[in-house]
């Protein structure tokens, strides 16, 4: 049965924003949500004339995030926003946040989720306070062959994990490309407003979690080597760790922006007692498995044996390829289910929580502090 969908108001993602116009094809894509309010855009007159551009309402097209939560919040209740969507520069997304859950709205928020692990901490207990539903757009769970290495896991077809590879390597960064004035690269690369990783929070977030989505394990102990490549660069672009899990799995994961010729490789494989998965994003309607006993398969993303979490997120018939868009639309998809079944349940529902997030900034912090000091404990 159709459901109307989620009135949305979003902050960031204005003129010139990559991410904001894929969250908003991704919101929209199956109908989760649809966006009705906006304040895009720390300039307050590019901020209304980036709502206006998207065809929202004048009175909609808010000059700055505070003016469109107090607005919207005076709203009556079935024309106001639902839920405020955080594409903004990092240092941005607890003040506002914060904000929208004390005012009412849910939250979906870009990642990693704040700068540091007092925000992060305060974020949950704002979220377990509010009852509000809270997803973390760490998009590439939503892979339908992600899910189904996770299936794989879970279900046992490879044994007990042993060892995990994760890699996330990126070669945008390997020139001061902050100092000729690109917008992404310049916020990126600046702590005040990246935080504590620049490699390690941007991508290295979302190796931290695919592994953590993928596996079910926990990190307890780590050592970190952390590299800035690029002379006059305050912030790392080549992070290395070395981990160890609690069920005594190992594991590497690497996160770099410095490799010409890399685009957006993120790859991992995970080995058990009896087999392996490989999965690589820039391939991502397959899996690879192998097995001690038998040849090797290749799970399609349209395979009519794939498990129902990965098969419910598919749209297309084989050979018509879903890769980035849909697996963000798979999250919207998810936490608009949360908001109308009116509870915070990622499990149930299959979308990143704000407790992810939350690890995922205590791991970034960790690994940036503990670089070259080698093996720290890491407790969740």
């Amino acid at each position: 049965m159709s459901r109307r969908p989620i009135r949305m108001g979003m902050v960031g993602g204005g003129r010139d924003a990559f991410i904001g116009a894929v969250h908003r094809m991704a919101a929209t894509l199956d109908g989760s949500m649809e966006l009705v309010a906006g304040a895009l855009s720390s300039t307050p007159e590019k901020s209304v004339e980036s709502a206006l551009d998207l065809g929202l309402s004048k009175d909609r097209a808010y000059p700055d995030w505070e003016s469109m939560l107090e607005a919207e919040a005076a709203r009556p209740e079935d024309e106001r926003i639902e839920a405020v969507v955080i594409v903004t520069p990092n240092h941005v997304h607890y003040p506002v946040a914060k904000a929208a859950m004390e005012a009412g709205f849910h939250v979906v928020c870009d990642k990693p989720l704040v700068l540091d692990e007092a925000q992060a901490k305060d974020l949950v207990l704002t979220r377990t306070r509010t009852g509000r539903v809270f997803a973390v757009t760490y998009n590439y769970t939503g892979y339908p062959m992600v899910k189904e290495a996770r299936h794989l896991v879970q279900s046992g077809a490879i044994g007990d994990v042993r060892k995990v590879i994760v890699e996330y390597n990126q070669g945008w960064l390997a020139t001061p490309l902050e100092t000729t004035g690109q917008k992404q690269a310049g916020w990126r690369t600046d702590p005040s407003m990246a935080g504590a990783g620049g490699a390690m929070g941007d991508i290295g977030s979302h190796a931290e979690n695919l592994v953590s989505y993928v596996t079910g394990l926990g990190v307890t102990e780590f050592a970190s080597d952390v590299t800035t490549h690029v002379q006059g660069r305050n912030i790392d672009d080549d992070t290395s760790v070395l981990l160890r899990f609690d069920n005594g799995a190992r594991g590497i994961l690497t996160a770099s922006q410095v490799c010409p010729g890399c685009l957006n490789d993120l790859r991992l494989r995970v080995w058990g007692t009896t087999g392996g998965l490989s999965w690589q994003q820039e391939e991502p309607n397959t899996l690879k498995q192998t097995s001690l006993e038998g040849p090797d398969q290749i799970h399609h993303r349209a395979d009519a044996s794939l498990c129902e979490a990965a098969s419910a997120t598919n749209r297309l018939p084989g050979g018509h390829p879903e890769a980035f868009i849909e697996a963000f639309a798979n999250i919207y998809r998810s936490a608009s289910s949360a908001i109308h079944a009116g509870r915070d349940d990622g499990s149930a529902f299959d979308y990143p929580t704000v407790e992810d997030g939350a690890r995922g900034v205590k791991f970034i912090g960790a690994v940036i502090a503990g670089g070259g000091q080698g093996w720290k404990s890491f407790q969740e």
